[in-house]
């Protein structure tokens, strides 16, 4: 189900069941939409699904609703999504279908799902303390009857308390019921991924299904990733009848022996290998998140039968010393019989072997660039068998080419006999993560650790942020990368101190500007007092704090502004000093007589 923001507005929405006022869109699946409601009456929040109006004809489709409404409506557990109510909408017009509808806990959270795409690793106490509780939710369902069948991260939400909901029983069914198969209408009901075997066969389903699929769970919260990707469903659900997963700790390193076998034993085959109820299974978490051994076997040794033992019967004592001597010689016949015939066999034994021994072959090279599909022709036109076809992520070998082989190339075996096979999944890819706003050391510590493994590339920017404030990645968060690739991570330089530049010397500014990175312009102060080339203001004050794009502007004397020019003709000499003609006075009898006033 895809889940989105909802939009209600200030307006009143449309109404269900005369109570429940619909407002934002919250999900949307192949089945129903799910909306946010008020129920007007008891004046709370709720979540209406409704059927698509599109289905709302089929038969099919409105039992499947139906039954999920009966199945969880009997459910009340804090660890499963409550219903409050069922109904159905009148139809919209003539001849048309009625639309069933579901009201239930509204949950404020995410699924699994949306947590895992963002790439962000799931520590295996968390995975295990999720799982634990989504078998809890399990194990109640079960007892009253019902199997969920449709296990998987879309359907298991988080609240932002960290409890668990368990949601969507939309394909569940009562164990009781003989139909219980996933053959429905020639389809397959359930997700793929996710698919215990017997459900890919559609053959008969029991609470073991589940388990199979909290399985398939925890694999991908422990290594994120499902235990099985394919090209179709088709080809996943093959896997899942087909070939064995790959233990955890391949992937991840970190996990340890004890959830490797947890893991392992609920992904098991044979439904009697497996877990038999979700409260066994939920016990060996218990004892593995308290340190303690748990009761599934270790991966190296799950699934090799004990060692089987004979116990010799114990001779009768109780006969007559006569009697065993009398025997005596009997024995002593019956071992020199025995000797004859170990001779013989020596003797003829080499022959006969030489004659039945079954005709050999080579056994082929498959991995020198072979497909899955190439590698079984050359298996097959030698004589042998594909045996276990096993799928792991590989940096060198191409996805779907063969990565190795068991027998070796070249050694000789008999007709007949498998080749195991390991075929490459591609290289291995992960999420970017987001770390910007993250201290650097903090966010390289992310990026660096698993399961991105990346080498992380430093790049100092202006920017204005605090100092070591990572302000971009690239590739920018949410691209899916190769495993251990090249990341580059702009880190801020900090706002940086506008120091005093009053005093000095225009050279000495701009040095004191440049070792800051800082933007500086000059302007010249002719008013200044200041000798020529000497600092005289500066905006911003000293101490301000900038950033980039800030520019500081200080002004520098041009040495003008002390030296005072009188206005022309106020000169006065000296005293006793007579000024030169044409200056100051003028000569004798040159004088020009003032105007006449009339």
């Amino acid at each position: 189900m895809t889940t989105e923001t909802p939009n209600g507005g200030g307006t009143s929405g449309p109404r269900v069941g005369g109570r429940y006022e619909l407002a934002g869109l919250l999900g949307r699946g192949g089945m129903a939409e799910v909306r946010v409601g008020t129920d007007l009456r008891l004046g709370r929040t709720v979540a209406v699904k409704r059927l698509r109006t599109d289905l709302a004809s089929d038969t099919t489709f409105q039992a499947r609703f139906r039954r999920e409404a009966q199945s969880a409506a009997s459910l009340n557990h804090p660890a499963i999504v409550a219903v409050y109510d069922t109904g159905e909408e009148p139809a919209s017009h003539d001849g048309g279908m009625p639309i069933p509808y579901i009201v239930m806990e509204y949950v404020s959270g995410r699924t699994l799902r949306e947590i895992l795409r963002e790439g962000r690793k799931i520590l295996p106490e968390r995975a295990l303390g999720i799982t634990a509780d989504v078998l809890a939710a399990l194990d109640y369902s079960h007892r009253a009857g019902i199997i969920h069948r449709d296990i998987k991260p879309a359907n298991v939400m988080l609240t932002p308390s960290g409890n668990v909901k368990v949601m969507d029983f939309g394909i569940a069914r009562a164990i009781a019921d003989s139909s219980a198969t996933m053959t429905q209408t020639a389809a397959v009901v359930g997700t793929a991924q996710y698919l215990s075997p017997e459900q890919a066969r559609g053959e008969q389903v029991d609470a073991r299904s589940d388990i199979y699929s909290t399985g398939c769970l925890l694999y991908e919260l422990l290594t994120g990733q499902p235990p099985f990707v394919g090209d179709s469903p088709v080809a996943v659900a093959y896997q899942h009848v087909r070939e064995e997963p790959e233990p955890p700790s391949t992937i991840d390193p970190e996990i340890s022996p004890e959830v490797d076998a947890i893991a392992m034993k609920a992904l098991a085959k044979s439904t009697t290998e497996r877990y038999q109820n979700a409260a066994e299974m939920r016990a060996d978490i218990e004892r593995a998140l308290a340190g303690q051994p748990v009761h599934a076997l270790p991966v190296a040794a799950a699934g090799i039968p004990e060692a089987t033992r004979t116990i010799l019967p114990v001779s009768d004592q109780t006969g007559e010393e006569e009697e065993n001597r009398g025997r005596g010689w009997i024995w002593a016949l019956l071992a020199f019989l025995v000797l004859l015939l170990i001779v013989a066999g020596l003797w003829f034994l080499p022959g006969l072997m030489a004659e039945d021994q079954p005709p050999q072959t080579t056994v082929p090279t498959v991995t020198d660039g072979d497909t899955l599909d190439q590698a079984t022709q050359e298996i097959e036109g030698a004589g042998l068998e594909v045996g276990e076809v096993r799928r792991r992520p590989s940096d060198e070998v191409a996805r779907g080419r063969v990565i190795s082989q068991d027998p070796e190339p070249g050694e000789v075996i008999d007709e007949g006999s498998a080749v195991d096979l390991v075929v490459s999944t591609g290289v291995r890819t992960v999420q970017v993560p987001f770390v910007v706003g993250d201290d650097f050391e903090e966010a390289r510590a992310e990026l660096e650790g698993r399961p991105y493994n990346f080498t992380v590339r430093q790049e100092r920017v202006d920017a204005d942020a605090p100092l070591n404030q990572v302000t971009a990645t690239d590739p920018e968060p949410g691209r899916e990368v190769r495993q251990g690739a090249e990341i580059t991570v702009s880190v801020s330089r900090g706002l940086r101190t506008v120091p005093d530049l009053i005093g000095s010397t225009e050279e000495d500014a701009i040095g004191q500007l440049e070792s800051r990175n800082l933007e500086y312009e000059t302007r010249p102060d002719p008013q200044a007092e200041e000798d020529e080339g000497i600092v005289t203001q500066q905006i911003p004050d000293p101490g301000t704090q900038v950033g980039s794009g800030d520019v500081v502007t200080f002004y520098v004397s041009t040495g003008e502004g002390g030296e005072e020019t009188p206005p022309p003709g106020d000169e006065t000499p000296p005293p006793g000093e007579t000024p030169p003609p044409g200056e100051g006075t003028p000569p004798p009898g040159d004088e020009t007589p003032p105007p006449t006033i009339l």
